[in-house]
């Protein structure tokens, strides 16, 4: 296999698998490979990273990549779907792997057809492609890493408030909203986040339906009402719609919460809260939200199933409690309770074996099991 790994990433959003995409371009760096990034020509944040080893290769849609890629075979992992015209395309040439950085839950199997293997991000996504016949999926899961400094420059020190959307350009909705925006921006207060007396509440996330967060809060928004000392600050942005039912589900709890929009500087943010607030699970693939919170000594409070029984241990760095669809809410009004009373809180760092396996440590030592595995499905 040749030094270099080819990472198809072409999300114009920045999210989770974009944090991905950089840590493993630096664990790969770390085994003396270099990596070429190809990424959506209207994504400028890639050049605001910290890409080790890394040559970017932007193009306007996957039709061109076949045509820019080198000419031997390099091994090529994709970070999303792919069509089956490309993907035959860049076969001809080079080995094809893919991240899951979804469950398949509800999602179509098929879209790993032709691939010469697939690498999962927890045990609960590599469950779910083992139970949807994927073929020759890696099996050790990739796991994650607390990447608290992927920024080369970022926005540290005062956290302002930004806007919650993120606006999509092929949608003419959301091309007319973006035009809009600009327009009353002068007329908004722009606030700078200080956290407010009682227990701290935060979402730390972008606002996307994997999440749930909408269905969550018709579950919990009334029991939090019970609770006027919790407060409940919510960082990051989403698509319009995302935003609008997430809004309609916080009535209960309106005067208790605020969006602050997407944030540069999110270790500033995990250390002001009491408790990160994870969303619903069986969408969910990993949460390294749930990984950095707990990195910066943050406990987090989420469902108690997986994903986030492999990355949350109950009591010592978060606290778990049944899904309120299930009880409507009676384990969460129960611990909240404790927590108000003043009963104390989970430290993770005080528990740095379990933090171990989502060390960059320990991903760099995976990474070389992933690239035994590329030798081993490509030859």
């Amino acid at each position: 296999m040749s030094q270099t790994v080819i990472q198809i990433n072409l999300q114009r959003h920045f999210g989770g698998g974009e944090v991905y995409t950089r840590f493993l371009t630096s664990a790969l760096a770390h085994h003396g490979c270099r990596t070429l990034l190809v990424v959506a020509d209207d994504a400028p944040f890639w050049r605001q990273l910290d890409l080790p080893n890394t040559t970017l290769l932007p193009v306007a849609s996957l039709r061109e990549v076949a045509a820019q890629l080198p000419g031997v075979a390099t091994p090529i992992i994709t970070h999303g779907p792919v069509d089956g015209e490309s993907l035959a395309a860049w076969r001809r040439v080079h080995p094809v792997f893919g991240i899951a950085h979804m469950p398949l839950f509800g999602r179509n199997p098929r879209v790993f057809d032709g691939y010469s293997g697939v690498f999962a991000v927890s045990a609960y996504v590599l469950a779910s492609l083992r139970d949807a016949g994927v073929p020759n999926p890696c099996p050790e899961p990739l796991y994650g890493v607390a990447d608290l400094a992927r920024f080369a420059s970022a926005d540290i020190g005062r956290i302002v408030q930004t806007s919650e959307y993120e606006w999509d350009m092929r949608k003419g909705r959301d091309r007319l909203l973006s035009w809009l925006e600009p327009l009353v921006e002068p007329l908004r207060r722009r606030p700078v986040f200080e956290r407010r007396p009682g227990l701290a509440l935060g979402i730390v996330s972008r606002i996307t339906p994997i999440k749930q967060f909408p269905l969550l809060f018709k579950h919990i928004a009334p029991l939090l009402a019970e609770f006027p000392a919790i407060t409940l600050d919510i960082f990051g942005a989403g698509g319009y719609a995302s935003v609008r039912d997430l809004r309609a589900a916080l009535p209960p709890i309106k005067s208790q919460t605020r969006f602050w929009g997407h944030q540069h500087d999110v270790g500033s943010i995990y250390r002001q809260l009491d408790f990160v607030l994870s969303g619903l699970p069986e969408k969910e693939a990993l949460g390294l939200n749930i990984i950095e919170a707990q990195a910066c000594n943050t406990p987090v409070l989420a469902v108690n199933a997986p994903p986030f029984t492999e990355t949350v241990a109950h009591g010592q760095t978060g606290l778990l409690y049944r899904d309120p669809r299930e009880d409507q809410g009676q384990e969460l009004r129960q611990l909240l309770a404790a927590l108000t009373a003043g009963d104390a809180r989970p430290k993770p760092l005080n528990h740095p074996e379990r933090l171990a396996r989502f060390s960059f440590e320990a991903f760099v030592q995976r990474t070389g099991h992933v690239l035994d595995f590329i030798r081993q499905s490509a030859a």
